[in-house]
């Protein structure tokens, strides 16, 4: 792997926190908005275990994300993820990832209903804008 594309991918995931996230549900795609977090490369978000995305994942923990771009011109980058998903029980992650703008979902890192996610990607994508060719990782 390149550090240079490594580096760029670390940049987007640092810069760009809010990102889409897709599962299959009912056979279809479905996505939605996620807050994202990182350790290196693998990315972490939180849900409340009672959705309807804990369900599409406990039948199919494969999904796509997308972060980056967002929307000031065609030259923004951005990063495609291809991950499998995990349920962290690690509450010292927990902690470290929860924070207030979490609370419409999930009351303190300490919520019962708290699930974070942990996504470890099995294909990464870079793009330095849109319509550029892709450096994958």
């Amino acid at each position: 792997m390149s550090n240079d594309v490594k580096n760029q991918i670390l940049s987007v995931l640092d810069d760009y926190t809010i990102g889409t996230l897709a599962t299959i549900q009912d056979g279809k795609p479905y996505s939605r908005f996620m807050m994202f977090f990182h350790e290196d490369l693998v990315l972490y978000t939180a849900t409340n275990k009672d959705t309807h995305k804990v369900e599409e994942l406990e039948k199919n923990p494969y999904v796509h994300i997308l972060l980056g771009y967002d929307g000031q011109g065609w030259s923004d980058p951005y990063v495609e993820v291809e991950a499998k998903v995990n349920v962290e029980t690690n509450e010292e992650l927990k902690k470290k990832f929860w924070n207030e703008k979490l609370k419409e979902w999930i009351k303190s890192p300490d919520d019962p209903n708290f699930l974070l996610l942990q996504l470890t990607p099995e294909r990464m994508r870079y793009f330095d804008k849109a319509g550029s060719k892709p450096k994958e990782i």
